[in-house]
């Protein structure tokens, strides 16, 4: 009979647990339910038998469900202070429940069937194999009662894997002792798994739904150990496992779980020799039941039809991936069923799914590249098959919101929006571009006639606009939107063509090139017209590609340039009096962009035209109207750009002098310094200090443009403006005016002088910027301008990581107001003065250099206020001078939460960009991209973690950073802020400091007198450092590196270092410090210990420094006991080698050691 006591405490708990899951309950009843449950299962010392009672199958689910989470918080936090007998009794218990506690496997709820395996596997992770050896053949024994007891089994041993072997929640023995027992078992376990699978299959086949269950349990129970058992067992009796999955793919019910298992076999790694049994799935039975299961089954998507689908295109993914790991020699047979494997592949290469098409992409670019494989006949053949497939694929189509293609349907089931897909489809049509380059180096030719042929078929085949035209505005009327039939067209076959022509002219000899039928399309090209702006930018973009082929025909370059000059000053009629749309400002800035190109890469041969050219700016620029400031410049770069080609420095200097006489005059007129040199007079001659209402023209908006083409025409010449590159050609034109002690030519740049002109009211026009921050000047801006200075919108979404708005079907007028411009004049203005700034070094080399006080006029102008400018300009200033140095309501309440996130993020781009400029500045062999490299880095997992974390940095300093040394302040100062990063808000930038900055910059400063007061603050900065960001295993890993650094190189030194350390919360009481000293401070001791148990050591000490995540630090421990050791090594007996005879020594070094199992 059961007690009173337990009888009692069972019925108000199934009264707590149905408060607590009853909808209608209020929060107070629900928390004083909870409440009452938790204090029952942590201080009760009857839990076992209620936990039973309360697990019985005559109580409701959720009540069972409780009953059976108490036996397993017992077992988790209780186990090591139970009595032996009430483990045994408890175990025996839950055996029982397996037994006979469930319903039939079909009735079951999966919670319980979840937490009942939980139970099970708790009580493995502490007994088993040691006291509890027949563990295995109990559960062997239990899949004899029924499909629900094997099911159970199947949950428990894929549950054990996890924890073990996926997740390691065990400590590090005990986990080595179910590994290596597991491990020593696995062939039997491999034996009994597919003999379970092999009759529920059987049984499964006579249209048994409870051995289906089995069967796709046990399939999930394989995946889990699939990916970590020796290859081996995988391959075992001729891949009978293999064999018996690809059986399994024409089940329906079963063929994604097998797909599943399918996938981590064949995407194993290791030796390559173990693989080569994997191989066997090429052959024609395999093969077979690939092809079959990938037919399509019915009509529209069944959704787990379509995932397996997906998983069955990554399975022939991953065989393609083993293929061209085993083909590694010719001697290495490439298999006979290539051909049937690489039209499986295609036909998911050519499926409706937009998704799929992506998914087989990096394959097929590895078999296009492969050394062995890309020569074979099969794969040539299937080459031309893939670009005919690509010209499908680059289309875009398939919309999620869309019915227009067979695409769509799949699409709603991939993407949650239009904007989704898009994002999707030009990282896919990237991709696609990536492969068709890797394809072109097989058949360069074919290639260029499939491209040339499209091409041709596009230039004759009618404008089709579609059923999105834009109603919004009659300018638009009768032209194409972005995605008008004609328009994708265009756009993909520009692509391709692109693609393609590239290739063609590295891959094939000049006397092979198709060179008549180059300039026969480009000729088409030239002589297509339209008034399409979107079609027009396709037209434009084929004049570039197909632009090497002029070089073999050089009469053509005048028609080239013609047709782009044109394209300059192109408008829709209609439109001329309204702002331009999107599209027209488009192929303005797209022709300017393909003469800036051209100059660039053919200088000499555009040479010819140059006062052609000229000739035709002049005319351009001689009507204000006709160009706008942007365009106006870039002309003027391509003009200076091929000006280089005069390699005659005096007749360049007149040029330049010639081309920038305007801007001269303007920039150094009395007005200009004028406004330049005061805030007041500034804000009032760009207007930022007027009211004006939208819709009324702005006066000072002329100001602000000339400003602006002063700034940037100044900026063009700087960055475009060059000597010759062969010394030979500089010296004859008077570009080398000596040369360097040690022999190297010393050039003058022929923009030196007009630019060093300009300068004073350049520096003068970045003070002024920044003095603009300051409150007296703040409340100059007028009401309409109070937010000239924020973010623009393009901005806050790079900062935030937001994509920009893609898909602009419409196209309007692009209507900006008042604000919107101002913001963008003083963003593009404040960025340009630094750009200009960043390139005059480089530019101008000593010209710029040895101007008179350079160094205080840049303190005077660029580091004025700072206090005052706001991050994100701080940041612009920071990110481009690094960048150089390098070469050398409702709504108000959303904008609150994004005004919050900005300035955080803000703040952590800012810093890194601070730690950016001192690294790259001070430390020798700095990497640029070590944010980009570090991002997957910092989301590592453990596992992960370890194999990044870094090494002992070994940096030097760069000739700077050596200057930096001589100057005291100025080198702690950078210490500071090395050291005081290790505790900001950001992983990346801890991480980046502790394993190369600061130990890089202390080291050099160890053996001079540092205050004990210094050292110090830097060891306690690096213990905050892990107190903030300890829980990251990779931020760990290096702040523990670092302190062992500092510790093991300034404790002798610096008795204070001991003094931090007793202030560790938790330390190992002074006796494992006292010891650890002894060792440090006494090199000879007999005590001294190898580098890794030192740290070891070490990580123990400094362990309660650490900090923990905000999930883990109320989170109750649980202690899993070791058990005695399944392996012990019996300790060999110390002796000198150098005392024996030589023999004895060697032999002594090799003799076996044999464990005592």
């Amino acid at each position: 009979m059961m007690g009173e006591p337990v009888a009692d405490m069972c019925d108000q708990l199934v009264k707590a647990v149905n408060v607590m899951m009853d909808a209608e309950s209020s929060q107070i009843y629900r928390l004083e339910a909870l409440k009452f449950c938790e204090e029952f299962k942590e201080k009760c010392s009857f839990c076992v038998p209620c936990g039973l009672q309360l697990a019985d199958k005559t109580q409701t689910a959720v009540v069972r469900h409780f009953g059976l989470q108490i036996l397993e918080h017992v077992i988790k936090f209780r186990w090591n202070n139970m009595p032996q007998q009430e483990k045994v009794q408890l175990k025996n218990c839950a055996m029982g429940l397996l037994s006979t506690g469930t319903y039939s496997i079909l009735e079951e709820e999966s919670h319980i069937k979840d937490v009942l395996s939980r139970i099970i596997v708790e009580m493995i992770k502490r007994e088993w194999p040691q006291h509890w050896p027949d563990m295995l053949k109990e559960m062997e024994a239990l899949t004899s009662v029924g499909e629900a007891q094997t099911e159970l089994v199947m949950l428990i041993l894929l549950r054990l894997a996890e924890d073990v072997i996926t997740f390691r929640t065990l400590p590090t023995q005990r986990r080595r002792d179910i590994q290596q027992t597991l491990t020593q078992n696995m062939e039997s376990i491999f034996s009994f798994l597919l003999a379970i699978l092999q009759l529920h299959v059987d049984e499964y086949r006579k249209l048994a739904k409870a051995h289906c269950r089995v069967g796709v349990s046990t399939l999930n129970t394989l995946a889990g150990y699939i990916d970590w058992v020796a290859l081996a067992n995988i391959t075992n009796d001729n891949c009978r496992l293999l064999e018996m999955l690809c059986l399994l793919l024409s089940e329906t019910e079963l063929q994604l779980e097998a797909a599943e298992c399918l996938l981590i076999a064949i995407s194993r790694k290791g030796k390559l020799e173990d693989r080569k049994p994997l191989m066997v799935l090429f052959d024609d039975v395999a093969m077979h039941y690939i092809l079959s299961a990938a037919q399509p089954v019915g009509a529209g998507v069944v959704e787990r039809h379509y995932t397996f689908l997906k998983r069955l295109c990554q399975v022939l993914c991953a065989l393609g991936s083993q293929l061209c790991s085993l083909v590694v020699s010719l001697a290495q047979e490439v298999p006979a069923n290539l051909s049937k494997y690489t039209e499986a592949f295609l036909a998911f290469t050519t499926h409706p799914s937009q998704f799929l098409r992506s998914s087989t992409q990096i394959t097929w670019g590895t078999l296009f590249r492969h050394e062995i494989l890309s020569k074979d006949p099969v794969i040539i053949q299937m080459t031309i098959k893939y670009f005919r497939a690509t010209m499908t694929n680059l289309v875009k189509t398939g919309f999620p919101s869309s019915n227009d293609s067979p695409s769509c349907e799949y699409s709603r089931h991939d993407f949650d929006s239009d904007e989704d897909f898009n994002s999707f489809f030009n990282s896919f049509r990237a991709q696609q571009g990536e492969v068709v380059r890797n394809a072109c180096r097989i058949v360069p030719l074919e290639a260029f006639q499939i491209a040339a042929e499209w091409l041709q078929y596009q230039i004759s085949a009618p404008i089709d606009i579609g059923t999105t035209v834009c109603t919004c505005s009659k300018t638009a009327e009768g032209l194409c939107s972005i995605l008008s039939p004609s328009v994708v067209q265009w756009d993909a076959m520009t692509f391709f063509t692109e693609s393609v022509v590239g290739k063609i002219f590295k891959n094939v000899e000049d006397e092979k090139l198709p060179v008549d039928q180059g300039i026969e399309l480009l000729q088409a090209v030239l002589n297509y017209n339209t008034q399409d702006p979107l079609i027009l930018s396709c037209v434009l973009t084929n004049v570039s590609v197909l632009f090497p082929f002029v070089t073999h025909r050089p009469h053509f370059l005048p028609q080239v340039l013609y047709k782009l000059f044109a394209s300059i000053t192109f408008e829709v009629v209609e439109e001329s009096k309204a702002p331009r749309t999107r599209a027209v400002k488009n192929i303005r800035r797209h022709a300017c962009s393909s003469i800036i190109k051209m100059s660039r890469d053919y200088p000499q041969f555009i040479l010819p035209c140059f006062d052609m050219m000229y000739n035709h700016v002049k005319k351009l620029f001689s009507s204000e109207a006709l160009l706008n400031m942007l365009e106006k410049c870039a002309l003027m770069e391509a003009l200076v750009l091929i000006s280089n080609q005069f390699k005659d420095y005096n007749k360049q200097k007149h040029f330049l002098e010639e081309l920038m006489a305007t801007v001269v005059a303007r920039w150094t007129s009395d007005e200009m310094r004028r406004v330049l040199w005061d805030p007041a007079l500034f804000l009032d001659f760009v207007g930022a200090d007027q009211l004006v209402a939208e819709g009324i023209e702005h006066t000072t908006g002329i100001n602000r443009s000339r400003l602006s083409f002063c700034v940037y025409t100044i900026l063009g010449v700087v960055k475009r403006a060059r000597w010759p590159a062969d010394l030979e050609e500089a010296k004859a034109g008077g570009f080398v005016v000596g040369y360097t002690p040690n022999g190297a030519p010393i050039y003058r740049n022929p923009c030196s002088a007009q630019v060093l002109a300009l300068l004073p009211n350049l520096l003068a026009l970045i003070r002024t910027h920044n003095s603009l921050f300051l409150p007296e000047n703040m409340c100059r801006l007028s009401e309409t301008f109070s937010k000239a200075y924020d973010m623009i919108e393009v901005e806050k979404n790079m900062v935030l990581g937001l994509p920009q708005p893609a898909l602009d079907i419409y196209d309007p007028p692009v209507y900006k107001t008042h604000l919107e411009r101002m913001q963008g004049f003083f963003c593009t203005l404040y960025d340009n003065c630094y750009h200009i700034l960043g390139k005059a070094g480089l530019s101008l080399q000593q010209d710029f250099y040895t101007i008179e006080g350079l160094a205080e006029q840049i303190v005077g102008s660029v580091f004025v206020s700072l206090d005052n400018v706001p991050d994100h300009r701080l940041r612009t200033m920071l990110h481009i001078l690094l960048s150089h140095y390098g070469e050398e309501e409702e709504e108000d309440e959303s904008c609150e939460e994004n005004q919050e996130m900005l300035e955080e993020q803000l703040v952590r781009l800012l810093t890194r960009e601070v730690l950016d400029l001192l690294s790259k500045s001070t430390l020798l062999g700095e990497r640029s991209d070590y944010w980009d490299a570090g991002k997957e880095e910092m989301m590592s997992t453990e596992s992960q973690a370890v194999a990044v974390s870094p090494a002992q940095p070994t940096g030097e300093l760069t000739e700077l950073g050596k200057c930096f040394l001589k100057h005291e302040d100025i080198y702690m100062t950078l210490l500071t802020i090395s050291f005081t990063s290790l505790s900001w808000k950001d992983t990346s930038n801890c991480h980046r400091s502790a394993s190369i900055v600061c130990w890089t910059l202390l080291r050099q400063v160890v053996g001079g007198n540092l205050l004990p007061e210094a050292v110090t603050w830097f060891y306690t900065s690096v213990l905050k450092g892990l107190q903030m960001h300890g829980q990251h295993e990779i931020c760990n890993s290096a702040l523990t590196q670092l302190a062992l650094l500092m510790y093991e190189n300034l404790r002798p030194r610096y008795m204070e270092l001991r003094a931090v350390m007793t202030q560790i919360p938790n330390i190992t009481h002074s006796s494992a410090l006292d010891q650890y000293d002894q060792r440090l401070l006494e090199p000879s001791s007999a005590q001294r210990l190898g580098e890794k148990k030192r740290k070891d050591q070490f990580k123990k000490l400094i362990a309660g420094a650490v900090g923990k995540a905000l999930a883990q630090q109320f989170k109750k421990e649980v202690h899993i006991r070791n058990l005695p050791s399944l392996f012990k090594k019996p300790k060999p007996e110390k002796r000198d080698i150098l005392e024996t005879s030589e023999s004895g020594a060697l032999a002594a070094l090799f003799s076996p050691v044999v464990d005592d199992i």
